[in-house]
């Protein structure tokens, strides 16, 4: 079962997706349930998949601080299904795990350097409904990136808006690879769910 408010398809329902959902598989280390419920609606599907690639292969940002990013936005948001997969994500880049679970603290750690810092206070500032983001962020996010890295740096936040709704709405349950990371590598570190 993908998605416990609806029921769910498996895998083998969207056959003339596989080489996408394989392509996924490798750059996740597993296929997100997400995507099978997305796949019923297969334009829905493709723009989202288009979007996602477009954001995880920006020139501006590196792929350690947008998995940071959005593992903030998760956070704000709450989300349990995304903040499991960005921690697990943020892991694959390359991020320690000591680091990922100091993220709730990131302002205070000495784990995060001062660009970091600034974009996650957009990103937790921007996950939050309302959103809290100001005038202030942009400030503060001009004297270490570029328009184009601030561009990209919304973009991450504004995907994970999208995947924090789609999951938490449909009940999105969580698949056993970054499931076994948190459980694993983050909880003996004192992550919470």
């Amino acid at each position: 079962m993908t998605y416990s408010h609806l029921g769910g398809d498996s895998r083998k329902s969207f056959k003339d997706l596989e080489e996408e959902f394989q392509s996924i598989e490798s750059f996740m280390g597993y296929l997100p349930n997400s995507h099978l419920s997305m796949a019923k609606n297969p334009k829905l599907h493709a723009s989202f998949s288009l979007l996602a690639q477009s954001i995880f292969g920006s020139k501006h940002l590196t792929i350690d601080l947008i998995n940071l990013i959005a593992l903030a936005s998760s956070l704000s948001s709450g989300c349990k299904y995304c903040q499991a997969h960005t921690s697990h994500g943020a892991s694959r880049a390359g991020v320690s795990s000591e680091k990922i679970a100091d993220i709730l603290k990131y302002k205070e750690s000495t784990k995060f350097n001062i660009n970091e810092k600034a974009a996650l206070d957009l990103a937790f500032s921007a996950g939050v409904t309302p959103n809290a983001s100001k005038k202030e962020h942009f400030i503060k996010l001009q004297k270490y990136y570029t328009d184009d890295a601030i561009i990209d740096i919304v973009g991450v936040i504004a995907l994970f808006g999208f995947l924090n709704r789609w999951n938490d709405t449909l009940g999105t349950n969580l698949e056993n690879v970054p499931k076994e990371f948190v459980e694993n590598e983050l909880e003996p570190l004192g992550w919470k769910d």
